[in-house]
């Protein structure tokens, strides 16, 4: 297998200076031994890691082989080095293996090894690429050919025959449903200025003090404190959502009286941040004077830290017997990866109905660089947004098309770009592709079944045919980490959650921790068809976009590990797994995650040095380094006799368990009047009485 491997790679890349590869990169031009150390040796190093990935018949494998161990000698290269050595020793481990024990696989390497070693197939481009795919990337295999089939087909796998509508709906949405989202807030741009009238003179004593703290964590995009108000994600957001509360009552659909409960979780890069964010988001609202339809509550660290202290830990003694804390510390916060943050703006949702508000039904939630677009809505879905809500279909029960019972307690939206808007509010926010495949897309397109997935799942209309809405529906796992709900009886019941390692992508893992639960009705996302927002990130956020680019290229292949290593983790079979995810959600959970990432992230860092500018050249360099190192721990971590998502899984479970078990008999002994539990209570009050902001 090693040998058919090796002659796989040398087509991908290159055999030879001036050779025309499939990759459309030349990776022998970008290897220049002759060079003298301290220029451009990480293109090299990146050269010569593909090139002994090739084998020992590629033309340049002895020159790279030399270069590789006098560069391992020099300090300052031998982490790259390392990395790279590292990854031919997995890269072959994990290729013999799956190799020698899945017959599909075997098959497919065997074919494709034979088609490229027939000289004339290499003017079968498409053909080529197929049999690529159908190794390095079988969920996308035959969906550019046919897309109009691969919709139907999907959207028929996607289809549920309704059994029940709910009997008892949300009927009043401002008052039954917690609003929620999350905002990553990180310290000034450049040294803190007294004189920046966007940051109180308060505010800038502590940031001082701030800005010399370690970096615990990193961020997409976070939020500087003292940005312009017009660069403001949380401004825009919540004065968004404030206008489309304004927009309902204008329509008569809820009371004028009536404010939405908004819950924030506030994560940030450094500790310190804690304890000004309350004040700084009260600062900035209140100097924009626009929000008069929210009740916004802001909950960081530190408050989820108390409310473990004073709420969760004395219930957890008193109602069910447990004084080891450690569980409700791993899973209850909003610091951390995304999945930690994600997971407890839905539960938060719960302890509110318990300890604040018994008439609270569910929970949605949306990011703050989107907004309702009501007049759209109206016109052109016939509803409001908070209109959809009151569907019946959420919290529907019904039947597959593989005749699984499913519970539909969940309920997810769509997105429409800003720009897009003009040709229809139902204009797809992701698209086919119609660039070339090449460079690390060739082992890794994730473009073709997201484009599929969104036209079935996200655009399916409910018209007098099926699905009509009624007596049928389409059901979601492509979903986004805005636009979409809970009902809390679904949440209560099934107990879903991301564990808090996942940094990308959690929306999508949330599902995968119930995805079989219980001998009966599984948990589903509703599609709801009208139900879009607005994604107006490019017009406000470009440069954030743009600097955070390389990160969230990093933290995709990052995905693809911890995906993978994920679903084998979790007490189901990983063929069914696929089964329901696939074709969008299931393209990250890779037969050869390994393999994957080193081959992708090894032709992203060579696309890089085949620009002239010196700008790109550099940006190449840096994502190099800043991969190597967050790679470099996440594969040591993964990669381990045992896997230790395993464990994390079972831990984080207990954890969440033990959350909802406490609301149980809370809420139980709340409706008799307990004397104890009345007292938790108040102190539940008194805690979010002080994440109030005052606006």
């Amino acid at each position: 297998m090693v040998d058919k491997f090796q002659v796989i790679i040398k087509h991908i890349i290159g055999s030879y200076t001036g050779d025309t590869p499939l990759s459309g990169i030349n990776i022998p031009d970008q290897f220049h031994p002759e060079k003298p150390v301290g220029i451009d040796i990480e293109e090299n190093l990146n050269a010569v890691f593909l090139i002994l990935l090739a084998g020992e018949s590629h033309t340049f494998y002895n020159s790279a082989s030399r270069y590789f161990t006098k560069m391992e000698s020099v300090p300052a290269w031998k982490e790259i080095v390392g990395f790279y050595r590292k990854g031919l020793e997995i890269v072959a481990d994990e290729m013999s293996s799956i190799y020698n024990r899945d017959t599909n696989f075997s098959s497919s390497i065997n074919d494709l090894f034979a088609w490229l070693d027939e000289p004339a197939n290499k003017a079968s481009h498409h053909e080529s690429m197929e049999k690529i795919m159908q190794v390095f990337f079988p969920e996308g295999t035959g969906l550019s050919s046919n897309p109009e089939r691969e919709i139907t087909r999907l959207r028929k796998k996607r289809m549920v025959n309704i059994t029940s509508l709910n009997p008892l709906p949300i009927t009043d949405p401002v008052r039954q449903i917690v609003f929620t989202s999350n905002v990553l807030i990180t310290t000034p741009i450049g040294d803190v200025d007294e004189d920046n009238q966007l940051i109180n003179n308060d505010l800038s004593q502590k940031l001082k003090s701030i800005i010399n703290e370690d970096q615990l964590f990193w961020y997409d995009h976070p939020i500087p404190v003292g940005i312009a108000p017009e660069n403001n994600e949380i401004l825009y957001g919540l004065e968004g959502l404030d206008r489309a509360v304004a927009f309902e009552k204008e329509q008569g659909t809820i009371d004028k009286d009536l404010k939405l409960t908004c819950l924030l979780s506030v994560s940030v890069t450094h500790k310190g941040l804690q304890q000004i964010a309350k004040q700084y988001l009260e600062d900035e609202l209140n100097n924009r004077k626009n929000i008069r339809n929210l009740e916004v509550y802001v909950f960081t660290e530190a408050d989820t830290q108390a409310i473990i202290k004073d709420i969760l830990i004395p219930a957890a003694e008193s109602f069910i017997d447990k004084t080891d804390p450690d569980p409700l510390h791993g899973v209850f916060g909003v610091d951390g990866e995304y999945g930690r943050h994600y997971s407890f703006l839905k539960a938060i949702a719960a302890f509110w109905q318990v300890f604040i508000n018994p008439d609270t039904k569910g929970t949605f939630k949306i990011d703050l660089d989107q907004i309702f677009p009501q007049k759209d809505l109206v016109e052109q879905a016939g509803l409001s947004a908070f209109e959809h809500f009151k569907t019946p279909l959420w919290g529907a029960k019904g039947t597959d098309s593989d005749g699984n019972q499913v519970e539909l307690g969940m309920i997810a939206g769509a997105l429409v770009n800003q720009q897009d808007i003009e040709h229809s509010l139902f204009f797809p926010d992701v698209s086919f592709p119609s660039d070339e495949i090449k460079a690390d897309d060739l082992v890794f397109y994730s473009k073709l079944p997201q484009a599929v997935s969104t036209e079935a799942e996200m655009m399916t209309r409910y018209t007098d045919r099926q699905p009509d809405g009624t007596g049928q529906c389409i059901q979601r796992f492509h979903v986004t980490g805005g636009t979409n709900g809970i009902l809390l009886d679904a949440l209560r019941t099934h107990r879903p959650f991301t564990p808090s390692i996942i940094g990308r992508a959690e929306d999508q893992a949330y599902i995968l921790s119930v995805l079989f639960n219980g001998s009966h009705d599984k948990l589903r996302y509703v599609h709801k068809d009208g139900l879009i927002m607005r994604h107006d990130k490019e017009a406000f956020a470009e440069e954030a976009i743009k600097k955070a680019s390389t990160g969230k290229l990093i933290g995709d292949y990052i995905r693809i590990l911890l995906f993978s290593f994920y679903c084998r983790a979790l007490p189901w079979d990983l063929k069914e797994i696929k089964k329901q995810v696939d074709p969008f959600t299931g393209c990250f959970v890779s037969h050869i995650p390994l393999t994957i990432v080193y081959l992708r992230f090894a032709l992203k860092t060579a696309s890089f040095f085949t620009e002239k500018a010196d700008e790109k050249r550099e940006q190449g360099k840096e994502f190099m380094k800043s991969g190597i190192r967050r790679l470099d721990e996440t594969i040591s971590y993964l990669n381990q006799d045992t896997n230790p998502l395993v464990d994390l899984f079972k831990k984080e479970k207990t954890g969440w368990n033990m959350f909802y078990d406490i609301l149980d008999h809370a809420e139980n002994d709340l409706a008799h009047g307990d004397t104890f539990t009345t007292e938790l209570k108040k102190k539940a009050f008194s805690i979010v009485k002080s994440c109030k902001i005052k606006i």
